[in-house]
């Protein structure tokens, strides 16, 4: 028995009469054309949306649209490599009409359309919501961290600035003490000479320079971190044991109902401590809806974000956490061990005692604070496992504290809800990174790579939408 084989590459063949026949009924493609046909491109504000009456006509921005969509739903985000494509695939062929752009107009135009390509995700997201594929009832937010252009080497944070000052002086001084031996002895031929010791000093005293003047413009522009190739990007841990990128800090709030993405933000801020209100707010206007409940991990626990979600309609469930110093020394903390009683207005301690209102003001943090003390910590038979101060325990209160207390109590009569997070939020992170291959950026610069995810984000929910409806369907729901 033989091998299957192929036909001949001199066999005549008789290939389909228009291209039209090479791209199937149901192929994604039709719904990504479909789709950008139906857009105001001059609505949406892109570059030559409306030719110029003269001059060498331009591609029409749709073509180009299409070409970056179709690029990040099939794992195709080079210039150059969807040029490429353009030349080879029948597919991108029956896309564009045979339009054959060259890298440098693909390039151009998802770098001069920043915020047009951002509000074609908008307009995605407006029409899932229309066709009712947002539940609107139950939304996760998370946050992760995706690599820049910029590697460690030509990222310096203050601290690292001062390991390496110190580590080229300690190298300019090591080689002075070798210069003067060498004046001082015959030399050695393993040793350097004292022409290759000076090259080596001088070497080291330019980069000693350099360290000076990022430390410099450091403390003139106020940055706690300056990156040499991408401005924009920082330096950012990425969890217990998995060390740290440069890069950005995506976030995403993604809907119960199918999973599908509800909005999406770039920052360079290093830490998720400031993101919940703003994409919880966020989430709440696209999906239209009055009250909405939002879930996040502990990395989201800030008492004014907290706050500003209650006051907005939002009902949030996210982790406290317990950092006291106190627990740490393994002594009583105040979330654990201290009962707020709202009746009496004071604070139960583990001894029975009762902490009494004794007077109020700004925090550290600026926030209004009541202050509860008590004098039975002078005769307390279990002072050392409650306080190392000389005085006695005192228990701050803040002023909207109680929402941090609702909230606790929601989750506890809901912990399924931090359950319901992960199945929610974490996997179109997977999706992205992993299947998708978008774990990284391209471009440059806070609003290029904002562009970029918009990009991402968009083809994620395509092939989202794509799973949960036929092409068909789709194409129908489009015109309706």
């Amino acid at each position: 028995m033989g091998y299957i084989e192929g036909v001949g590459r001199q066999q005549m063949v008789m290939f389909p009469e228009s291209l039209d026949e090479y791209v199937a009924g149901n192929n994604p493609v039709r719904f990504v054309d479909a789709f950008v046909e139906g857009l105001d491109m001059q609505a949406l504000k892109f570059e030559r949306a409306i030719p110029k009456e003269t001059g060498r006509p331009p591609y029409d921005p749709r073509v180009l649209l299409k070409l970056y969509i179709y690029g990040y739903l099939n794992r195709i985000r080079s210039s150059r490599r969807l040029e490429a494509e353009a030349n080879r695939n029948v597919e991108v062929m029956w896309l564009l009409g045979k339009m054959t752009p060259d890298f440098k107009t693909i390039a151009d135009f998802r770098r001069d359309n920043g915020e047009p390509i951002r509000g074609v995700y908008r307009e995605f997201t407006e029409w899932c919501r229309k066709v009712d594929l947002y539940g609107g009832e139950l939304v996760a937010i998370d946050g992760s961290k995706f690599q820049a252009v910029n590697s460690r080497e030509r990222n310096f944070t203050k601290g690292k600035l001062k390991a390496l000052t110190k580590y080229v002086e300690e190298k300019i001084e090591r080689y002075l003490e070798e210069l003067d031996e060498n004046d001082a002895q015959e030399t050695d031929n393993e040793k350097p000479t004292k022409e290759e010791l000076q090259e080596k000093i001088e070497w080291m005293k330019q980069r000693k320079g350099r360290y000076d003047e990022l430390q410099q413009q450091m403390e003139e522009e106020g940055k706690s971190q300056i990156s040499l190739v991408d401005e924009d990007a920082r330096s950012m841990k990425l969890g217990k044991g998995r060390g740290s990128v440069v890069g950005y800090n995506v976030q995403i709030s993604v809907d119960a109902k199918h999973k599908l993405i509800v909005d999406h933000e770039v920052t360079n801020e290093c830490n998720d401590m400031k993101q919940l209100s703003p994409m919880a707010n966020r989430a709440r206007e696209v999906l239209e809806v009055e009250s909405l409940e939002v879930v996040a991990d502990a990395g989201y626990y800030n008492g004014q974000e907290i706050k500003e979600c209650t006051d907005n309609g939002i009902t949030p469930y996210i982790p406290g956490t317990n950092s006291s110093s106190n627990r740490r020394a393994g002594r009583y903390t105040k979330k654990d061990d201290f009962r707020y009683d709202a009746e009496k207005d004071c604070y139960w301690c583990p001894a029975g005692e009762a902490l009494e209102y004794s007077h109020s003001g700004p925090n550290k943090h600026g926030r209004e604070t009541r202050q509860y003390t008590t004098k039975a910590c002078e005769t307390c038979e279990i002072r050392e496992k409650c306080t190392s101060a000389k005085g006695n325990r005192r228990i701050p209160r803040w002023e909207y504290e109680d929402r941090l207390e609702e909230m606790a109590h929601r989750l506890k009569a809901d912990p399924k809800k931090m359950e319901q997070r992960k199945l929610i939020v974490e996997h179109p992170f997977g999706t992205i990174k992993r299947s998708m291959e978008q774990g990284y950026f391209l471009t440059r610069g806070l609003e290029k790579v904002r562009t970029e995810m918009s990009l991402t984000m968009l083809a994620y929910n395509m092939k989202r939408v794509m799973k949960l409806m036929s092409i068909e369907q789709l194409l129908t729901a489009l015109v309706t």
